[in-house]
Parts: C-alpha cells; structure tokens; sequence
C-alpha cells in the first residue's frame, strides 16, 4: 500500500531514515544513563532536572576543567605532606654554603681592617659640603644624625627559641629609634672571617663610618640589649667634645684598669679621623686562631680580675685606654650618668619598683635606658645562666619597655611576665584629643628631617 502511495524509492528513504532515528535515540539513551551513573542524577531525578544537571555538567567541565583539576591535585598534596613537612624537614639541606672558602692569611702579615686612611675628616667635608640634602645634623635643635648597628649570627640560633627572642630584641630597638628619629642597620653577614665572635663588629662599622659620612654618631648595640626606657634621649650636646662614648668609670679603667671597668656592649662613636684611628689602634688583637689567644693572655696579665680566655673587645679597649691614655682618653667618655649600658642581673628583679616609684625618662639606675643580658646567651647552647632564668628576665625587659610602646594606645601587658595585654584606656569619640603620658605620640625631641 506504500508503495503504491509514494513508490518504491520513496519508502525505502523513510525506512533507511526511521532506522537510523532509532540507532540515533538508543544512543541518547545510553548517554543519558551513563552520564547520570557519572555525575548524579537531578534534585527529584526528573528528566528535566537530569537534562539541566548534563548540560551545566558539559558547560562547566568544558570551561574549567584544567584549572579544576590543578587545584584539586594541590589541594591534595598540601593535606597529604602538610603534617609532616615542617616536622621532618632538615634545615641542613639548605644551610649549605656555597662557594670556595676565604683565602686563608698571610700570618707573617699584620691585620688591618682595611686600607690606611689618613685624610677622612677633609673627604667627609668635602662630601657633605657637597651634598646639602644630607646634613650630618638635623632639625630645629640641631640634633646629630644617628645610626644604630646591631645584628646577629647568619645561621639560625642553636637554640630553637633563640630566634623568637632575636625578633623581640630587634623590635624593642626599632621602637626606639622610631620614636627618636634614629636609623638603624642590622647586619647578618661575617664582613671578615678573621673577626668572629666578640670582634665582628669592628670591620662592620668601619664600613659603615665610610660609605655613610651623612652619619655623625654610630651606635653600636648587642643583640642581647633592649631599650627599657623608650623616652629617654641621650645628651647628645654633653658629648660635643668627644668621639667615643661608653659607659664605664674613669677610675676603674685608667687607674684599677680592671677588665669591667667599661662595657662594649653599647657605645657611640663620632664618624670622623680619629674614630678610624682608635679602630686601627683596637682591631690587632682580634684575628681568630693564635694571635687572639696570645692577646687574651697578655690581657689576663695586665688587667685585673680578668679571666682566662681568649681576647675580647671590651678587654682590649681598657687595655688600650689604660696604656695610652695621653692619646686616646682625651676624646674617650665614660659615661656613668645614665645606664647606656645596664647589668640585667641587678636591674630586672626591681622593675616593679621602679613603676611604682619613678617613671620613664630618667635613663639612670631608677628607669634603665638599655638592660644588656650579659652572659645569656639565647641565641646559643651555653652561658653563664641558666638558659630558663635568662629567657623568663628578657621577656621581663621586653614587656617593660613595651609597655611603654603599648600605652601610647591605651593597653599595656596584663603583668611583665605575660604576652597578653589589657586596656588601660577607654574609648573616645574624639581620638586626637588623648594625650598619651609619656608625649611619645609626637615627641619633642624627635629630629624631623631637613
């Protein structure tokens, strides 16, 4: 009958094509089934809600199916190892230097920290002379422009918790110098092998005497030394007349020269001829090895109470000053006004005290300036205490003169052996209005910069 209605050509044509629509729908059917096998079937599992589900499937998978899969392996990987990747790790694999090490030293050569200069005060001159946006003093008072220098080993502290307290050290003296316009390097680099250990500083502030003539005091400090009075500033004026400023005590020096007569630990130096000079004078008894093991028995012999060990710089300094006094002392000040530098073990236990008693600004015995932990060695395995004991008096240091930081904002530590903090000053809708105690806020005697 079909073929009579549309002929023999035209129903093989519609039956070649109802065959392949049914090829045709068997396959979408497979597809359907396979996909929702894959990826779920829809909320209520309709067929539209399936046919949504593929085709936002298809759309998104077709987009971002390369970033999708990136993520998801990372992703992985950080839970995978993330226990144990800090845990297990060994630092040694990258604390390897790299390199041929230093060419050793002629013995038969004496050591100098550098070529002789002779003429640095007329080339300073000139330098600033020629550089007028750099004055070596600066703002209304005329103030000396300062640089304080302080560091640490390169390697990380053989005591894990030594570097947490580095950190704070490192803190407690840029809040200082912040509030007191100062600069402030720290160096992490042995400048020349043959000054290690107490001697490292030397090389280190030649260098920057020289590269920095805008510089007109450079303030060494300890890493082992905090600031505990953040308001005190140094009588710069007091020292118009000297070069070398440390804290010591003439008769202890010159007359008992005793070994403790002065401190190394914090000091000040003019940056001129003279300064390059007394370095020149101090730095022969520093190279490591047997010259410095030499020197520290000459000083054990010539200073009093001095122990047995190898030369040191604060040794060597009373040695020179004691020896060539005619020379040196004239511009040398020992400074014993106010606690440039502060023994911990007589100063910490009292802290309280002074906070009931005084207030910051006095610099002296009443509110140290600095608190220098002498004999801690936080950084290393041993010292002369306990490592417990010095840890728990250096977090004592810190909090005191941090509080002096935190009051500016109205907190302060909840006690000086504590982390936490507490407020101390209420809220205000007029925030400018709040004068901080201490006038730290803005200090009068911050220089502001020309």
């Amino acid at each position: 009958m079909l073929v009579r209605c549309f002929g023999h050509r035209r129903v093989r044509q519609i039956q070649r094509a109802c065959r392949h629509g049914t090829v045709t729908f068997f396959c979408l059917f497979l597809t359907v089934v396979v996909l929702r096998g894959t990826i779920g079937a829809g909320k209520f599992g309709t067929p539209e809600q399936d046919f949504k589900q593929i085709r936002s499937h298809l759309y998104s998978r077709a987009r971002r199916v390369e970033p999708h899969r990136v993520l998801k392996e990372a992703h992985s990987d950080n839970h995978a190892g993330s226990s144990q990747a800090y845990a297990s790790f060994d630092l040694s694999k990258i604390l390897v230097d790299e390199g041929p090490d230093d060419e050793k030293p002629d013995p038969n050569t004496p050591y100098t920290l550098g070529p002789k200069i002779s003429n640095w005060d007329d080339q300073r001159a000139e330098w600033l002379r020629n550089n007028p946006g750099y004055p070596n003093f600066i703002g209304p008072n005329n103030k000396p422009r300062v640089l304080l220098v302080t560091g640490s080993s390169p390697k990380p502290c053989e005591n894990p918790v030594g570097d947490h307290y580095l950190l704070k050290s490192i803190k407690n003296k840029i809040d200082y110098c912040r509030l007191h316009g100062i600069e402030i390097f720290y160096n992490m680099a042995l400048l020349d092998a043959e000054m290690a250990g107490f001697w490292a500083k030397l090389p280190l502030i030649r260098k920057l005497l020289l590269s920095h003539p805008e510089i007109e005091f450079l303030w060494w400090m300890d890493s082992d030394a905090m600031f505990t009075d953040m308001a005190f500033e140094v009588p710069w004026e007091r020292y118009r007349d000297h070069n070398f400023v440390l804290h010591g005590w003439d008769e202890m020096v010159y007359d008992d020269r005793n070994w403790i007569g002065l401190n190394s630990g914090s000091f000040l130096l003019r940056n001129c001829q003279w300064s390059l000079d007394i370095l020149d004078a101090w730095a022969p008894m520093g190279p490591k090895g047997k010259i410095r093991d030499e020197a520290g028995k000459i000083l054990t012999r010539e200073l009093k109470d001095r122990p047995e060990f190898e030369a040191d710089d604060q040794s060597a300094m009373v040695y020179l000053l004691a020896k060539e006094r005619e020379k040196w002392g004239e511009k040398v000040y020992l400074e014993s006004g106010y606690y440039l530098h502060g023994y911990w073990g007589i100063l910490v236990d009292r802290y309280e005290e002074m906070m009931e008693n005084y207030h910051p600004g006095l610099g002296d015995h009443r509110w140290p300036l600095v608190t220098h932990f002498v004999g801690c060695k936080p950084c290393g395995k041993f010292g002369d205490y306990s490592v417990e004991r010095c840890l728990k008096q250096m977090d004592r240091a810190y909090n005191f003169g941090d509080n002096q930081i935190l009051q500016m904002y109205g907190f302060e530590h909840i006690s000086l052996g504590s982390r936490r903090v507490k407020r101390v000053r209420n809220e205000t809708r007029n925030p400018l209005h709040v004068k901080d105690e201490l006038g730290l806020l803005h200090p009068a005697f911050k220089a502001i910069r020309n």
